[in-house]
């Protein structure tokens, strides 16, 4: 089994990345594969509800940065979790428009694998940002890993985070549960909702 970790924060070796390892070296104790892929610091485009996706499944019509080959990467893994640094109070604007955009192109992919969001700060925001992340994975049916904590690192400068005992026990916990989880189903997906979707919308025409 193997679990795709996307480090979600411009800097490749800061402290999201360092909560992350933390976060895959437990799973390794548990026989658990990981890939861990950097959303880079190059241009990410943000999702403009052309609904081309629609004609094409699987793949966001933008194919010119990273939104595809790592949504693509979601065929052969189990499990996903993303990081994010905390900005303002919110997960790095560039993962958002990363897993906005995968979510809607490709959601069979992910839809029904357990997952966890980790968020990293410096001081405050970050369950605000730990919520937002959150929020699409219900969206997709897809179990939402627990720990003995919400899933939050502290540090500013590179490597600080290895300071914050509590926060990378955090991580190792995540991964235990993760570990759990993907044994106990043996990496099979949720099975979803067994009847059409109903949507029910609040505008009525007059």
């Amino acid at each position: 089994m193997k679990v795709l970790i996307l480090n979600g924060s411009p800097r490749a070796k800061g402290n999201t990345a360092l909560a992350l390892a933390e976060f895959a070296r437990q799973l390794e104790k548990h026989g658990i594969d990981s890939e861990t892929v950097w959303i880079g610091t190059k241009p990410v485009r943000g999702c403009i509800a052309c609904n081309k996706c629609g004609e094409h499944p699987g793949a966001c019509t933008f194919d010119d940065d990273v939104c595809n080959a790592i949504s693509h990467k979601m065929a052969e893994a189990d499990a996903f979790v993303a990081g994010t640094p905390v900005y303002w109070g919110q997960p790095n604007g560039a993962l958002l428009a990363v897993i906005q955009r995968m979510f809607y192109s490709n959601g069979a992919a992910f839809a029904g694998k357990p997952a966890a969001a980790v968020a990293v700060c410096r001081r405050g925001g970050a369950t605000a940002a730990f919520q937002a992340m959150n929020m699409p994975f219900q969206m997709m049916n897809m179990p939402v890993v627990t720990s003995q904590y919400w899933n939050i690192v502290y540090g500013r400068d590179p490597g600080e985070a290895a300071l914050d005992g509590e926060g990378l026990q955090t991580m190792r916990t995540l991964a235990n549960n993760m570990a759990a989880l993907l044994k106990a189903t043996g990496g099979q997906p949720l099975p979803g909702r067994d009847e059409p979707r109903q949507a029910t919308n609040f505008i009525r025409q007059a």
